[in-house]
């Protein structure tokens, strides 16, 4: 079998999951090469996952590393002119969410993807790969809830990361594109639709930071999709237990919901509070296993040839609807996509 040799950029919180990944936890890859611009994340790299080379610039990885993919992490206004220097080097790509930080970037992307079709692009859109979801997603395939047509989704930060997410606010876009993204890709994906209109609101109750760069800390919106059906968003960045992803999609004769309650682990504490459910404190614990199972994908899909079934347009979609719904709650009116 083929080693397949795998160049990352980005070493932050997310981008080392994906570097211990890459090296540690999937056959037949090997971490060649690590650029990151923080010296810390480069020795990191080089002592703890023995990459052969790191660098501080991208350019010059792409150009000195023997390479036959790429996975981006770096911070969101990188990606697209990324993944295209990526691709017109000849590089399999698989990113992050988001594709672009904004629609006409997004539309960039599509293009460099469209040029090079002999390639493979893989978007980091990891909640279609967790175990859970992956689940719902096949007993929906199945017709065990009938037909869906509601999905609520909900994403709260942990309110012990609200200081991050403050330094943040002024560059974030707002909640909207900031904490969005996935579950508006997940109720396209579940209810088999594009939204065609959003009305979406925002409260803040307990940090004036963020109203004062612009933003709030919660935000609530309804989709209305092409084929009827409806989408309840709540994101949010104050939630005091942990970190609460929660999903639930019904349909015309039953419903499925996945982790009404983000439990750590299947073990119940009973003390003086009684019986206590403890909750996981961040996405790199609660989707450890999923963020696994799409790098392995795009593995699988370099060595097969065979596109991943989601797409750079997937990454255009949830752009397109995160502005509309960022919009929405900026005018206080309903848009229409």
């Amino acid at each position: 079998m083929k080693e397949i040799r795998v160049g990352i950029a980005g070493l932050g919180r997310l981008g080392k999951v994906h570097a211990e990944n890459l090296a540690f936890h999937i056959p037949g890859v090997r971490l060649t090469a690590a650029c990151s611009i923080v010296s810390e994340e480069l020795s990191f790299a080089r002592d703890r996952l023995g990459a052969e080379s790191v660098f501080s610039d991208y350019d010059e990885m792409l150009s000195k590393a023997e390479l036959d993919a790429v996975v981006i992490v770096t911070s969101s206004p990188l990606h697209c002119e990324e993944l295209k220097k990526a691709l017109e080097c000849g590089k399999h790509v698989f990113t992050e969410k988001p594709l672009g930080v904004n629609v006409e970037e997004c539309k960039e992307a599509e293009k460099a993807v469209e040029a090079h079709p002999d390639r493979i692009f893989f978007l980091g859109f990891m909640r279609r790969f967790d175990p859970s979801y992956l689940y719902a997603k096949k007993k929906i395939s199945e017709g065990a809830i009938g037909r869906p047509y509601l999905v609520k989704a909900t994403g709260i930060d942990p309110e012990s990361a609200v200081e991050g997410a403050i330094r943040f606010a002024p560059t974030s876009g707002g909640l909207y594109i900031d904490m969005a993204s996935h579950d508006i890709d997940l109720m396209r994906w579940f209810l088999g639709s594009e939204a065609r209109e959003v009305y979406a609101l925002g409260a803040n109750f307990k940090h004036p930071e963020f109203p004062e760069a612009g933003d709030v800390e919660t935000g609530c919106a309804l989709y209305q999709f092409r084929n009827g059906a409806i989408g309840m968003l709540h994101v949010g960045r104050t939630a005091a237990h942990g970190y609460h992803i929660e999903t639930e999609i019904v349909g015309t004769e039953g419903s499925i919901r996945i982790s009404p309650m983000p439990a750590k682990n299947l073990a119940l504490l009973y003390d003086k509070r009684g019986v206590v459910t403890e909750c996981v404190e961040g996405f790199p614990e609660r989707f450890r296993e999923a963020y696994r199972n799409e790098m392995q994908e795009f593995i699988r899909c370099v060595r097969s040839g065979e596109q991943p079934e989601v797409s750079v347009y997937d990454g255009t979609r949830a752009t397109e609807l995160s502005f509309a719904t960022t919009k929405s709650f900026r005018e206080k009116r309903p848009v229409t996509l």
